[in-house]
């Protein structure tokens, strides 16, 4: 007869937990998502535009936005301070929401003139469809709260789901559409040998989500 293997139940992972189920909150699991008991999740905390809009000025473009690792929540600004013409390239200030100078974006010069600002908060390319940029043009790049529903931990991410927040309690489909679902978020002992991780991630990754995990209140002791 051939052997059957158990899965993990909670108490194989949860050693404690606070009183009347402190430790305990509602989560929603995002589409597209099918979590294991156990698994550690990141929430969607951002939504970062995939474009800047034009707030002054009649001409160019700004597109392939993206969020870094410390991207912030607010409004960053791309203004040109050097005009883009025929043989003179075209300079734009990228500032941070919190008024921080990130650095600057060059424009090759022309009319077709393109450039690429790459940062740990923000990366994007300003170029021109049609006619030159003006000194004290600006586009504007709107980072907002995202909506807080919770991934397998992707440590890959930009949106806040690269940072642990918690673990599942149960297992959870949501292949077809979000599920609401609990997970340990807060002041907790747990057995981390028995969470469960996405595949690719490495021994440094496991251990830097454990630290979050840890500042949550949620403690890891060595199996018994």
């Amino acid at each position: 007869m051939g052997s059957l293997t158990e899965g993990n139940r909670l108490n194989d992972i949860l050693k404690w937990e606070g009183s009347n189920l402190f430790s305990r909150e509602k989560v929603t699991v995002l589409t597209g998502q099918n979590l294991s008991l156990g698994a550690v999740i990141g929430k969607v905390t951002k939504s970062i535009p995939a474009t800047g809009t034009l707030e002054s000025g009649a001409n160019g473009e700004c597109a392939g936005v993206s969020g870094g690792a410390k991207t912030q929540l607010g409004t960053y600004k791309a203004t040109c301070t050097q005009a883009n013409a025929v043989d003179s390239d075209g300079i734009w200030r990228i500032e941070a929401p919190d008024g921080t100078v990130l650095g600057d974006l060059t424009v090759t010069q022309g009319t077709s003139g393109t450039g690429t600002f790459t940062d740990p908060q923000i990366n994007l390319t300003i170029s021109y469809a049609t006619g030159y940029n003006s000194v004290d043009d600006c586009f504007t790049i709107e980072v907002t709260a995202g909506s807080g529903k919770v991934v397998a931990i992707d440590f890959a991410a930009v949106d806040g789901s690269q940072n642990a927040c918690g673990f599942v309690i149960a297992a959870y489909n949501a292949t077809d559409g979000d599920v609401d679902g609990v997970a340990i978020v807060r002041d907790a002992i747990i057995n981390a040998d028995n969470l469960v991780w996405p595949d690719e991630a490495t021994v440094d990754q496991k251990a830097a989500a454990l630290v979050e995990l840890k500042a949550a209140g949620i403690i890891a002791r060595l199996a018994a």
